[in-house]
């Protein structure tokens, strides 16, 4: 394992930054996930290590590390980016709805403190830009105790509902006749014969390979996530969900009519929130007048029950407000010393014209619908 330690009075810091050292502290670090209340699916070791061995490149690896006798208490999984500004960034990337550190519950004081001074003195010579941080993340207490420049700047909607029965979320409808209408909906979905099948853990992988068929399939011709169809996507699944579904922070639904896979759903699992991430779909469902929205998402109710909020993650799309959801936006949290501090100047610019253009290009194509 490559890394070197900072002192602490009571905890030892340390930065790993290869590949083998990260595969090795699965354990350790799956441990601490299970210890810190605000964690997402997306900071579990499963999910991380193998978004890097997809996506990440050679020499950009920095996880920050702090342990108590030598028991991990803090981790902030972040790489090395160098444009537009030099940058430590969270690992995850684009495929992943919300960023942040692990901080354990019950260490959150010294083992915070610990990981800001290391963050702190990793910022003297890269911006810290972490961004898709949810309300209420483990890293705002570390933005807290910042001791040097700081900003936050808006990111993305999520669209979030409480983790209740289907007919909890009935009841959140605007009507009685709307109402109506879902449960016509789940009837027909019955009387159709759908079934569901919640996937084990030996066949995880080939669960997953049917989904992004259905899901290629469901797109042909419209307008898709090309990421989602690229080989490095689909082998981040693969080694990806199948621990995570033996670990409990994922669920693989297969949707059979008469015996045969119509649809296949991807859902994320932590204490904090359930999240439906992707699915796929046959276009012959829609044909046969069956509602794949409503069929889902009574599907993800049985994973949320306990879990405190089903998050629709990112994204505005219309017919997500049918539910009635609340809007709760991500920040991007932008930390710097006094010699990076133009950096973080730099980065907030490049953010709002980023915001800029996509504002323009929605309003392009509201216009364009008139």
């Amino acid at each position: 394992m490559t890394a070197t330690e900072t002192a602490h009075p009571t905890r030892a810091a340390e930065v790993v930054t290869d590949e083998a050292g990260f595969a090795a502290l699965a354990p350790a670090w799956e441990r601490l996930y299970g210890r810190c209340a605000a964690a997402t699916p997306f900071q579990s070791h499963a999910w991380l290590h193998s978004w890097w061995q997809s996506y990440g490149r050679p020499g950009r690896l920095r996880l920050l590390l702090v342990r108590r006798g030598g028991e991990l208490v803090a981790a902030a999984p972040l790489m090395l980016v160098r444009r537009p500004v030099p940058a430590l960034v969270p690992l995850g990337g684009a495929i992943s709805d919300y960023a942040d550190v692990l901080l354990d519950d019950a260490d959150d004081g010294p083992a915070a403190l610990a990981l800001t001074s290391a963050l702190a003195d990793a910022a003297r010579t890269a911006l810290i830009d972490f961004r898709e941080v949810r309300p209420g993340a483990a890293v705002q207490r570390i933005y807290d105790r910042w001791p040097g420049p700081r900003r936050t700047v808006a990111g993305s909607l999520c669209l979030e509902l409480p983790a209740v029965p289907m007919d909890g979320l009935m009841a959140r409808l605007s009507s009685n006749k709307a109402q109506q209408r879902v449960r016509a909906k789940l009837r027909k979905l019955q009387s159709l014969g759908v079934e569901r099948h919640t996937v084990g853990p030996q066949e995880v992988d080939a669960a997953l390979g049917r989904l992004l068929e259905l899901h290629q399939l469901q797109w042909q011709d419209r307008k898709v996530t090309t990421e989602h169809l690229q080989p490095r996507f689909r082998a981040h699944l693969v080694r990806a969900v199948g621990p995570m579904v033996r670990a409990g922070n994922a669920a693989v639904t297969e949707f059979r009519i008469d015996g045969e896979v119509v649809a296949v759903d991807l859902t994320l699992l932590s204490r904090s929130l359930t999240g439906g991430y992707l699915y796929g779909a046959h276009p012959s469902l829609r044909a046969r007048k069956a509602d794949v929205a409503v069929m889902l998402l009574d599907a993800c109710t049985e994973h949320a029950s306990g879990r405190g909020t089903l998050s629709l993650l990112r994204g505005d799309e219309p017919y997500k407000h049918h539910w009635r959801p609340e809007p709760v936006p991500n920040r991007r949290l932008l930390l710097a010393r006094r010699r990076t501090a133009a950096l973080l100047t730099a980065a907030r610019f490049d953010a709002a014209a980023r915001q800029r253009g996509r504002e323009a290009l929605r309003g392009w194509k509201e216009r364009r619908r008139c």
